[in-house]
């Protein structure tokens, strides 16, 4: 499946970027996430229907905030995810999204 953005209210979701207008590995990084191919490899999994992953972002900046996840196995999926310090609220907001969008569009029973 192609990545999929999902409006969260107060959050944009959107797949993870490396390119020349956003680069999300800085605050990967400032998240712990220092792996060099991982946005690459999240965009490979959304290609193989492995794992779909969401950029939280700040509306405005479109800053990633937090990083909300879903990964398939037959008719459910566990959600999963993590936020840069301070940003708790818009991993809650976000994940809440991604479970209405996954039982909603794609028919999903979602564990978290």
């Amino acid at each position: 499946m192609e990545p999929v953005e999902v409006n969260a209210g107060g959050w944009y979701l959107r797949a993870l970027r490396a390119d020349e207008r956003v680069d999300d590995r800085p605050a990967l990084a400032d998240g712990g996430i220092a792996e060099p191919e991982y946005v690459a490899r999240r965009t490979a999994q959304w290609l193989n229907d492995e794992h779909y992953s969401w950029a939280i972002c700040q509306p405005n900046t479109g800053e990633l905030l937090a990083e909300v996840g879903l990964t398939p196995s037959g008719d459910s999926a566990t959600l999963t995810g993590w936020a840069r310090a301070g940003h708790e609220d818009a991993l809650a907001s976000g994940s809440d999204a991604v479970q209405r969008f996954a039982e909603g569009a794609l028919g999903f029973t979602v564990q978290r």
